[in-house]
This record gives structure tokens, C-alpha cells and sequence, in this order.
């Protein structure tokens, strides 16, 4: 029996189900917000609090991590949400699905994240895993980008519960069996999200997307969806910094802030430049201008000096503009690749650029430009226990591990294997689940519901589009028949 579209609220009925009675077995407060683990409660235990790639080693960090946070939760579900309401008639799926859906991944992730990171048992829940869980559900929503009005919402919430396995298991190799660095998770999340995207949208490819008259823009659509793109821009700093530790923090800051801006201004100088008629194109100036923050991610707690995260920010304009413009439509044609959102061009160049950038930088890494703070920044890169070099260190920094006594060289060579492999994983897992959601017993959308919101949504009697309408095609550049600018 096929599965009906609607059934999507059963399906998100037995998943509430499923996670409440998982929440009621393992999830706990983290000691540090449990009020029998404080310092006055005599029942207070002395558990390692060690928890994920997260340290709660101050009893008011909530006070510093808070505010990132929440600059982090805006991103999601503000800037996520409204910049993926460019399409005329999708603004109700792109803002409601990414309420949706990344309700949803959080739940699951604070689940999956917990049980690679088991303590005693137990699932423990602080702000650091709350700011994991948002990472984690950034990376979906850069999928939900490239498969905007063209799945359903059944076929959303199995892609969600199988990337994020896939993506946590991804990480764990990274960081904890690699020892790679990734400050503002451009490998993890960034590249691991748009492949995973672009991967499914290859196996979901229908020819009739192209027959849809509903892929487009008009002015207040485009208008709302600069909304998204000011919000990610303004909070992007947060997303990069916003696990970082002391000066690590204020130079990712910097650093993003930097690349951002000088970002913003190529992507408005590449836009007018590439137009015949030299105008500004809605596309660009919603997407690439972003680029910059992705572009920076991996390095942003890195000594890149000022002048480096300028150079970082004007390469992603160029890659993301040129790439909207002249990329995008030949993976269309060659590759059969709808990527509605353009997420190749804003998440995935930009986040292997990152990744490369992570390696040039390593291989200069030395103490003569971080200080004993280098073995903070790359743990494996601290010299072993019980050596003489590591007794130096401990003098200095109480609170240092004993590392493997990794080289620069060999820390560089990682961060590119991370890479390769979180592009091997989620382009294989890509495949795999686009294979799941092609199955004849989910549902597809036809073709009139392609990029509508009507099919899900109670809608105002007779409300349509006011206003002069004009066909963009997406926010990736059209899929067939395109002028010089971009337009249908």
C-alpha cells in the first residue's frame, strides 16, 4: 500500500513518541545545570563533566555561551527559514518546514550526539550540546535547501533521520579519531550538508521540474528572503565563534566579521559585473554575499591575520557569483543537478575551500605565532606525557592534555583526509538515502504542487501573488533557458 502524503503527521506522531520515552531513559541534566550535582548540595558527585568536544569548566558559563547561542538559534530558524522564502508561492513550506524540521533535527540530535558521548549511561544536556544540536540541524536545512518545494514533508523527516547519523558518525571521525580541527564547522556541517543535498537531488531528478511555472521569484518574496540573508549575515560570527574559548573566540569574530564584509561588497561589485545591462542580481546578493562566513569557518580561530580573512572573503565572492552564474546551469545540463537554493555555490565551494585553506594554514602552525596556546587550538600537536617538552607546557597551561606529538605537516595532511572523507560520506550517503526516498512506497509531489504551498497549507480564499511577478527560476540560476542576468 503506498504511503499518502499526509501521513507525514503520523509518522511525526510515532517519532514524538519514540524520542519522549528515549528523553525519559537517558537524557539528563549535565551536572553543571543539576541542582543535586552543585557545590551545595551534599550529594554533589565528582563525574568527569568532560562532555563532547564541549568543556564546562565554569560553573557560570552559561552566562558567556548563552548569548552565542542564541545568535546560533536565530540563524537557524530566522535566517534559515526566511531566506529560503525567495520562491512566489513557497514562502508557508520554506519558513513553516524549517520550524518543522529543525525542531524536529534538534531532538534527534541531542539523541544521536549523546549516545556517541555516553556518560555513565547517560545523555547529559547543557548549553553545549544545545549549540551541537543547532549545528546538527544547520546541516539538514542546507540539504532541505537544494530539495526546496520539490519533496514532501515525509520524504524531509526520513532524509533528516538518516543524515544525522550519518553526519554525527562523520564528525566523531574527525575530530575524535583524527584529531582534525574545524572551528566554524565548514567541513562538518557546511560540505557535509550541500553534498548530502546535492546527492539526494541527483537520485530525486525529474524531468517535469522544468515544466513548473511556480519557480520563481517576485518582488516582496525576494524581498522577505533578505531577511534570511541580513540575519545570517549579522550572526555569523556567532556561528564560527561560538565554541571557541577565550582569545580563540575574539579572533573568530574578527576573522568572520572581516571576511564577511569584504564578501558582501565583491558579490555587489561580480554581480553588476557579469549583468549585461550591469544591475544587481537578487540572486547574488542573497547568497554569495554569505560565502565569506562559510569561506572563513575552519580557519576563524586561526591566526589568518586581518588581511587573510579579507583575502577569504573576496575568494568566496568570486567562486559563489562565478559559480551561480556559469556552474550552476552547466551542472544542470550535464549532470541533471537541480539545486534550488544554490547551495553548491553559498555551502559547498566555499566549505571546501575552507577545508583547504585549514591545511595551508596548519603547515605553518608553531609556537612562534600561537604561543603555548597552539597545543589548545591542535591537541594533537601536544607532546606526549611524561616528556620533558610536556612538563614545560603543563607549567603553563594547568589544564593541557598530553597530545601525540603530531608535526604541522601531519595535522595539515588530516585536515585534508577530514575532507575527503566527510565528502565521501555524504555524497555515498547522499545516494543511499535518495535511493530510500525514490521508493515506489513514498509519494511524490505532482507536477502542479512542485514549489506550492497550497498541497500542505490552508490558504486564504483567492490569495495570490500581488504585484509584478518575474521569473528567476531559483535561487541557483534557472535550470534551462536563461538570459546573460540570470533570468527566464
Amino acid at each position: 500500500m503506498k504511503l499518502k502524503l499526509e501521513n507525514h503527521a503520523h509518522l511525526l506522531l510515532i517519532l514524538q513518541i519514540v524520542f519522549f520515552i528515549i528523553f525519559c531513559i537517558f537524557v539528563r541534566y549535565h551536572p553543571n545545570a543539576d541542582a543535586l550535582q552543585s557545590p551545595l548540595s551534599e550529594n554533589a558527585s565528582k563525574w568527569d563533566l568532560k562532555v563532547s568536544k564541549y568543556k564546562d569548566d565554569n560553573e557560570n558559563i552559561h552566562q558567556t555561551t548563552y548569548p552565542m547561542f542564541q545568535d546560533v538559534h536565530v540563524m537557524i530558524f530566522i535566517g534559515f527559514g526566511f531566506l529560503m522564502t525567495f520562491l512566489k508561492r513557497y514562502g508557508f513550506s520554506s519558513v513553516g518546514l524549517t520550524f518543522l524540521i529543525g525542531s524536529l533535527c534538534l531532538q534527534w540530535a541531542i539523541i544521536v550526539n549523546g549516545l556517541f558521548h555516553l556518560h555513565y549511561g547517560t545523555i547529559f544536556v547543557d548549553l553545549g550540546s544545545l549549540l551541537g544540536a543547532d549545528f546538527t540541524a544547520a546541516t539538514v536545512l542546507i540539504s532541505f535547501g537544494v530539495l526546496l518545494g520539490k519533496a514532501t514533508p515525509t520524504q524531509l523527516i526520513i532524509m533528516a533521520m538518516i543524515e544525522i547519523p550519518l553526519f554525527v558518525i562523520n564528525e566523531v571521525i574527525g575530530r575524535t579519531y583524527l584529531g582534525v580541527i574545524d572551528m566554524g564547522d565548514s567541513i562538518f556541517v557546511h560540505t557535509f550538508g550541500a553534498y548530502f543535498g546535492l546527492a539526494v537531488s541527483i537520485l530525486l531528478y525529474r524531468e517535469d521540474v522544468h515544466e513548473s511555472t511556480k519557480e520563481g521569484s517576485s518582488y516582496n518574496s525576494d524581498l522577505f528572503a533578505m531577511i534570511g540573508t541580513v540575519f545570517l549575515w549579522l550572526y555569523w560570527p556567532s556561528f564560527n565563534g561560538g565554541a571557541a574559548p577565550g582569545d580563540d573566540q575574539h579572533r573568530a569574530i574578527i576573522n568572520t566579521y572581516i571576511s564577511l564584509i569584504f564578501c558582501c561588497v565583491t558579490t555587489f561589485a561580480l554581480s553588476s559585473l557579469v549583468d549585461k545591462d550591469k544591475k544587481f542580481n537578487m540572486v547574488h546578493i542573497q547568497n554569495s554575499t554569505l560565502a565569506g562566513g562559510v569561506a572563513i569557518g575552519t580557519t576563524a580561530d586561526l591566526m589568518i591575520q586581518p588581511w587573510g580573512a579579507a583575502l577569504v572573503g573576496i575568494i568566496a565572492a568570486i567562486v559563489s557569483v562565478l559559480g551561480y552564474t556559469y556552474l550552476t546551469p552547466l551542472l544542470a545540463s550535464k549532470l541533471r543537478l537541480h539545486d534550488t537554493c544554490g547551495v553548491h555555490n553559498l555551502h559547498g565551494m566555499p566549505g571546501v575551500i575552507a577545508g583547504i585553506i585549514s591545511g595551508i594554514l596548519t603547515t605553518t602552525a608553531s609556537e612562534a605565532t600561537y604561543g603555548p596556546s597552539l597545543y589548545q587550538i591542535y591537541p594533537e600537536m601536544a607532546p606526549e606525557e611524561n616528556t620533558e617538552e610536556f612538563t614545560r607546557l603543563k607549567n603553563l597551561l594547568p589544564d593541557l592534555e598530553p597530545g601525540s606529538g603530531r608535526t604541522a605537516s601531519t595535522q595539515a595532511g588530516l585536515q585534508i583526509v577530514a575532507l575527503a572523507i566527510t565528502l565521501g560520506i555524504s555524497i555515498v550517503g547522499g545516494i543511499a538515502t535518495g535511493f530510500v526516498l525514490r521508493l515506489e512506497k513514498f509519494s511524490t509531489l505532482k507536477t502542479n504542487d512542485l514549489f506550492e504551498d497550497e498541497r500542505y497549507w490552508l490558504m486564504e480564499e483567492g490569495e495570490e501573488e500581488t504585484g509584478e511577478e518575474h521569473e528567476r527560476g531559483s535561487s541557483a540560476v534557472p535550470m534551462h533557458v536563461t538570459t546573460e542576468n540570470g533570468n527566464k
